[in-house]
């Protein structure tokens, strides 16, 4: 059988994160033989995590000892996962060290009189399940500024305004007496592609409510 070693997984998820930054710091929690795994993917988003999926099998495999990572949000960011990979690693005899959550490997270490272990495990617990919301609640904030950046994107760089002569074609339909909806079978443009197309109702409406406005 393989000797055990500390399996230290570093995981990045923007270009931003510097993977030899993260492994210099978990290196001061290495005691023996160890190994580098280095992943390049988002802990949030809920995708195949091949490399992650090895890593556990060789836990379960009684191969690792202690798993070392950066921060516990590199592995996951859902309160649920994280939880029941702590309770994976406790089952296969794995401890978990993380260099920005020291006093998590603290508690790990304590040593409280036979009957009274429950306690520990407890506020490990309680704890790992606080960081996992915190985690979970960073990402959904995250989430929800991306969304919002990306609405307002399309709003300011979307279809491509419509050209005088259009305009002016619209307007001049519609002194005529057509409705919104004859004009828009009616009158056409060209689209960056070259490509005929009528002007939507929508397109219609929001020019004769603009001049409207100016007059």
């Amino acid at each position: 059988m393989k000797n055990k070693i500390e399996l230290i997984h570093i995981r990045t998820s923007t270009s931003e994160q510097n993977p030899k930054n993260q492994l210099k710091d978990c290196l001061t929690l290495v005691s023996g033989n160890y190994e580098v795994v280095e992943e390049k993917q988002s802990a949030w988003k809920d995708k195949e995590r091949i490399l992650f999926e090895s890593i556990k099998q060789r836990i379960q495999s009684g191969e690792i000892s202690v798993y070392i990572c950066w921060d516990l949000d590199r592995i996951y960011r859902n309160r649920k996962k994280l939880i029941g990979f702590f309770e994976f690693c406790k089952t296969y005899n794995c401890k978990i060290l993380s260099f920005r959550q020291k006093f998590l490997n603290e508690m790990q270490n304590l040593k409280l009189p036979e009957g009274f272990e429950w306690i520990a495990e407890m506020q490990i617990q309680n704890f790992i399940s606080f960081l996992g919301w915190i985690s979970e609640d960073e990402s959904q904030k995250k989430s929800d500024r991306v969304k919002i950046a990306h609405k307002n994107s399309k709003k300011k760089w979307g279809r491509k305004p419509l050209g005088k002569n259009v305009i002016e074609e619209v307007l001049d339909l519609r002194k005529k007496g057509m409705s919104i909806r004859e004009i828009s079978d009616n009158v056409f443009y060209w689209d960056k592609n070259k490509n005929k197309k009528n002007v939507s109702p929508s397109a219609v409406h929001k020019v004769i409510k603009e001049n409207t406005l100016k007059h």
